[in-house]
């Protein structure tokens, strides 16, 4: 692979425009890749037909599991053509046994469901790595295409499916309205008994047919995601930079060095003259081998030199010692020390100065913030007593007790002072109002006294359920003996 003969320009690109590049090289080499497709595909699916005509289905599934082994031979043409003269179909067909060998049971296994298979499939191929190599490999290339890599498959799914339905309406709409208009249920069921096995295949070749389409640009795609995630890894965009750079070096070289060859052979020879010069004043000649020359002579002659002007830099520097300070300080020490008193009794009335401004400035900073704290409580006054209204808990809905339950009148205004005396003058006279009057103040207290959430709502039955979790046995007991006796 020579990136020099690449036929697209190599640089990185986003994913999008590798899918971009994808579909216009299946496009540009689209007569071979549906060729190689076709030729390959469509025996096999012939020969499952056949083998499987009872079973359509399956004959359908063997096939789509099959597509790995089907991209191979795209992926090989794509390859081919990018960095070199794309092959001829026949030359294709024979290097497909070649091509089809590598790991081609763990690509119909194990690794067939893959999301990934069209951006793997060149580590494979490409490659030839296997084992731990590649799954280190798709590691170091998964880092950034594996995603789009997941949704070009996702996509995929849906553009088979959608062509296949697509494909087979047309056929629908083909068909002659009499065919049409003669189809019934009744002969559409009979399908299932073998009659009509052909339209499930003729269904299985509307599905094959559209993979011609589909399919190189699928490989095309796996294959220009895996091309730009390597050329961002190994910087073939930059290498290509430097080769150009080396070609055009290498030519100005070799017109640098003709041109260098062509001057020295046009300069004149050196006169003998100034070759007996050059004799003399070499550093071999006897004059200079017998002046003599010693270390004292030699370090006489530095220090000479390091005297001289340029070299001589003489500086004064001045400094306070501290034993002349001590010695000052003792003789004026009298004098020092009632100067240093002085300062500090100035020093201490500054401080108590300084500590009346403090507590004058603590007090105001103080002021401001207690205003500041006010003016925002007054601020959000409304919002603070919203939310305040939020945190407290619920107050009891009170509800007015009803004035009549059961089309009686169980206001305590409305009944008798002594219940019993009229309920017993009632009895001997109109016992079923007596039990009335009886019924009507058992609600009333119930109501009023014992405070029992009864509405118009309820039934008998459920006002003697909630008097019975009262857990008073004697009234419980009256209200269930007055209730039978009034239901009565």
């Amino acid at each position: 692979m020579r990136l020099t003969d690449a036929s697209v320009a190599i640089r990185p690109r986003t994913a999008w425009e590798a899918l971009d590049l994808g579909v216009l090289l299946a496009r540009r080499h689209a007569g071979l890749l549906i060729a190689s497709w076709a030729l390959l595909s469509l025996p096999v699916f012939a020969l499952l037909c056949l083998l499987l005509w009872d079973h359509p289905g399956w004959a359908l599934f063997a096939f789509w599991w099959l597509k790995p082994a089907f991209e191979r031979l795209p992926l090989y043409i794509l390859s081919r053509s990018l960095f070199a003269e794309p092959p001829t179909l026949g030359q294709a067909m024979r290097a497909l046994p070649g091509v089809l060998r590598p790991q081609l049971l763990a690509s119909l296994t194990w690794r067939r469901l893959s999301l990934t298979r069209s951006f793997d499939l060149p580590v494979l191929q490409l490659e030839g790595l296997s084992g731990q190599a590649r799954a280190q490999r798709l590691v170091v290339l998964g880092q950034r295409e594996t995603r789009f890599a997941t949704w070009l498959t996702v996509v995929g799914v849906h553009v088979e499916m959608a062509l296949w339905l697509g494909l087979g309406s047309l056929f629908y709409m083909l068909l002659p309205a009499q065919l049409e208009l003669d189809w019934n249920w009744q002969r559409l069921l009979e399908a299932a008994e073998g009659d009509w096995l052909w339209l499930e295949h003729l269904s299985n070749l509307v599905y094959v047919l559209p993979l011609m389409l589909w399919e190189p640009v699928y490989v095309a795609c796996g294959f220009t995601l895996y091309l730009n995630r390597r050329t961002a890894l190994e910087a073939w965009d930059i290498e290509l930079v430097f080769r150009r750079l080396r070609q055009r070096l290498t030519g100005s070289a070799y017109a640098l060095l003709l041109g260098l060859g062509l001057s020295l052979t046009l300069l004149p020879m050196a006169p003998p003259a100034l070759a007996e010069s050059s004799e003399v004043i070499a550093p071999e000649a006897p004059r200079l081998l017998k002046q003599p020359l010693t270390s004292e002579a030699s370090r006489q002659s530095i220090e000479a030199l390091l005297d001289a002007p340029p070299f001589e830099h003489r500086e004064t520097l001045t400094r306070w010692r501290l034993g002349d300070d001590q010695e000052q300080a003792s003789e004026s020490d009298p004098e020092t020390a009632k100067n240093w008193l002085e300062r500090l009794l100035q020093l201490r009335d500054g401080w108590q100065h300084l500590g009346t401004l403090a507590l004058i400035f603590e007090a105001l900073l103080w002021a401001a913030v207690l205003a500041l704290i006010g003016l925002l409580l007054w601020r959000y006054r409304q919002w603070l007593h919203l939310f305040a209204s939020r945190l407290r808990p619920p107050s009891p809905v009170r509800r007015d007790a009803p004035t009549q339950l059961f089309g009686l009148d169980v206001a305590p205004e409305r009944l008798p002072d002594d219940i019993a005396a009229e309920a017993e003058r009632l009895w001997r006279e109109q016992p079923r109002a007596a039990l009335g009057l009886l019924y009507r103040a058992l609600l009333s207290r119930l109501l009023h006294q014992h405070h029992l959430p009864l509405t118009s709502a309820h039934t008998e039955g459920e006002v003697l359920e909630q008097v019975a979790q009262f857990k008073r046995d004697d009234l419980n007991a009256f209200s269930q003996i007055l209730t039978r006796h009034w239901q009565a």
